[in-house]
């Protein structure tokens, strides 16, 4: 049997942009079988394109039972390290499937759900139905969690607590607002907070339980472009045109800096959002709390 490895280092959003990537390989070579090896088992499960999964680290015999004088292709590169990606040439889907060697025809992030994890994606919003108010799925805090940051709010990629805690307050008499957040993340007012530690699927389920959908670039992003959930996503020191989806309504920072700092080397911010790297003045610089509302309100 023909088979393709995928091995994909990273966080669970570039893993659900991976599963496009997958699907662009299935569909350019329909023979092969593929095996995924990554950190996020959730969000290849179900995944008809695929054909066994493996956890980094947990590959007994691999080598030998799947390699070895086995017709076997592997991508095992990081499409961040390339010229492409790097420059910000190209998306970082159609950057993934240059390196797989196949054509990219417009597929996007597959998520395929059992029916456990719908139920409890439903049923944790439905918990903050409180009256008749359209529901507003809204994380504007984000990253790996507490043990790696150090952090709790990150310039590069969270907004700014002021303003997001400004857009709450706006929203809060038309929308039912479920913050979705870790424990650690700062507290808003005027919404009801989700910090619960829940499987990401399910936590990816509740996105398509919610009427309208506020985000900054994490995984929910891509979940609910897998989804075909319109939302709206908001960018500071990274771009849409790498990661982003044309289904989203991207609403980029007032001013860009692109030009990196001192520190700089194959990218131009570092995405932990370290301190003195930031360039902005003040979190009003960052983004504009009417034009956010506006997009929130637009008709789906």
């Amino acid at each position: 049997m023909a088979t393709t490895i995928f091995h994909i280092e990273g966080g669970i959003g570039k893993n659900v942009a991976a599963t496009a990537v997958v699907a662009a390989y299935k569909k350019n070579k329909p023979k092969r079988k593929i095996i995924v090896v990554s950190a996020w088992a959730e969000v290849w499960m179900n995944n008809p394109n695929v054909s066994r999964f493996y956890v980094i680290g947990n590959t007994p015999y691999f080598y030998k039972d799947i390699i070895k004088d086995k017709d076997v292709e592997i991508y095992s590169a990081d499409p961040y390290r390339t010229t492409e990606h790097i420059t910000k040439q190209m998306h970082l889907i159609k950057t993934w499937c240059k390196m797989a060697g196949v054509e990219h025809k417009q597929e996007g992030p597959e998520l395929h759900f059992n029916f456990r994890e719908l139920e409890e994606g439903a049923a944790y919003v439905n918990q903050f139905k409180t009256d008749n108010r359209p529901t507003l799925l809204f994380q504007p805090f984000g990253g790996p969690g507490p043990d790696h940051q150090q952090h709790p709010y990150s310039w590069t990629r969270d907004m700014h607590p002021q303003q997001a805690q400004a857009v709450v307050n706006k929203l809060a008499e038309k929308y039912n607002i479920i913050h979705v957040c870790y424990e650690f993340h700062p507290r808003l007012q005027n919404c009801h907070r989700f910090d619960k530690t829940v499987g990401k699927k399910a936590l990816f389920a509740m996105t398509g339980n919610t009427d309208k959908r506020l985000f900054i670039d994490s995984s929910l992003q891509h979940a609910a472009a897998a989804l075909g959930k319109k939302s709206t996503v908001l960018w500071i020191a990274t771009q849409p045109k790498i990661f982003g989806y044309g289904i989203h309504t991207n609403i980029g920072p007032k001013k860009e800096y692109l030009d990196g700092h001192i520190d700089s080397y194959l990218f131009d911010y570092n995405f932990t959002g370290t301190i003195y790297e930031c360039p902005f003045k003040s979190p009003d610089e960052i983004h504009d709390v009417d034009t956010i509302v506006k997009a929130v309100d637009q008709k789906d």
